[in-house]
């Protein structure tokens, strides 16, 4: 007896207890949605055995191969048995690599609280950070035991690279840093007149320009001015060449990947960074000085004299020290985020990214974390 529910390319008959069920034509994505209502319909159909006739498919895909399982599983859950019949051996293939339909599966996520997916994004985001900080941790060590090693032979030392980094994170980099302190001091000194002369201590203002650029703007902007430039040529130069097959090349030839291009960015950089930041220090007291020349009618020898009065070589101190550690944290975040590049180029976009604001994060807490000591050993 014939089923009046038939579409062309499935068709449902019932031969005295047995149900059966015969396939035509393509059995494609644009087949299964006109089938797939009578397809599900068919669990609830009584049936003592079920035999699938696929003697007449002509085509099958990924999506008319999962209907014909979901169809098949849902019979064999009720303990009905299944036969399939006539189906070409090359179609065959398609149909057993098809995942099975699995009757758990929502077809939409369950509804959760907006509380609980934060708290999911929270640990997913911690462990993710924690996995970053042990890789570098581990990148650190081997690029320490590399520079022991070129201590011990300095002829292994690419000097040539070294001093192309230099000049691609240094020299290049005097023009960005330059303006923007001495804009940033130029800044600091106005906001800071206009607020000090209704205390009527408006030569203060040079105290406030000499200690917060010294101390903290020289050495944080110069350390993001690189983090951005820097860091991300970094990334996006080991990243390319690692989607070139390159580092594997270079691996091939018996050559160390942290000697050749880890190492001679982190010395250029750990060079350069101390470099930029006396740079950036005096361009920011420039802009400083001359908002006090201009905006508060002092001569330079009274800057100056002011200046070495309320600043001690200490502020100057403390802001170098940091630079070293940053321009470590940098470059390694830099090296770090090109050699994690899986080898396309949507990665080297995303790893690029990635270093940039690594970089940034990590320099902002590690000024915090030398704020915070300085403090304690009264510096």
């Amino acid at each position: 007896m014939k089923d009046p529910t038939v579409v062309d390319a499935l068709t449902i008959e019932t031969r005295g207890g047995t149900l059966v069920v015969s396939l035509r034509g393509p059995w494609t994505l644009q087949t299964v949605l006109a089938v797939d209502g009578p397809a599900r319909a068919l669990a609830d159909r009584p049936a003592e055995a079920v035999t699938v006739d696929a003697t007449s498919v002509s085509r099958l895909d990924s999506a008319g191969a999962w209907v014909i399982q979901r169809t098949v599983a849902q019979f064999r859950r009720r303990g009905v048995p299944v036969a399939m019949v006539g189906l070409d051996e090359g179609l065959q293939a398609i149909l057993d690599k098809a995942a099975e339909y699995d009757p758990s599966a929502e077809v939409a996520p369950a509804p959760t609280s907006s509380w609980l997916d934060f708290l999911e994004r929270l640990g997913r985001h911690t462990l993710e950070g924690l996995h970053t900080g042990r890789n570098l941790l581990g990148l650190l060590g081997v690029v320490v035991v590399a520079a022991g090693r070129i201590v011990g032979r300095p002829t292994r030392l690419r000097g040539t690279a070294v001093v192309a980094q230099i000049e691609a994170t240094g020299v290049t980099a005097l023009p960005i840093v330059g303006l923007l302190c001495f804009l940033v001091g130029v800044v600091l000194a106005y906001m800071g007149a206009l607020q000090l002369t209704r205390f009527g201590a408006a030569n203060l203002t040079v105290n406030l320009v000499g200690i917060s650029v010294l101390r903290e703007i020289g050495i944080l902007l110069t350390a993001i001015i690189v983090a951005g430039r820097s860091g991300s040529a970094f990334a996006a130069q080991i990243g390319t060449m690692k989607v070139n097959q390159e580092i594997d090349a270079l691996e091939t030839m018996g050559m160390s990947v942290i000697d050749v291009l880890v190492l001679p960015r982190v010395i250029a950089l750990i060079i350069v960074l101390p470099a930029l930041t006396v740079f950036a220090d005096v361009a920011g007291i420039a802009g400083g000085a001359m908002v006090c020349l201009f905006q508060l009618d002092m001569s330079v020898g009274q800057f100056l004299a002011q200046l070495s009065a309320g600043v001690t070589i200490w502020s100057f101190v403390t802001g170098l020290i940091k630079a070293p550690v940053f321009a470590l944290a940098i470059a390694l975040v830099g090296c770090h985020s090109g050699l994690g590049v899986s080898g396309s180029a949507e990665s080297v976009g995303r790893q690029t990214t990635r270093a940039v604001v690594e970089s940034i994060f990590l320099v902002i807490i590690l000024n915090a974390i030398f704020a915070v000591a300085f403090a304690k050993i009264g510096i």
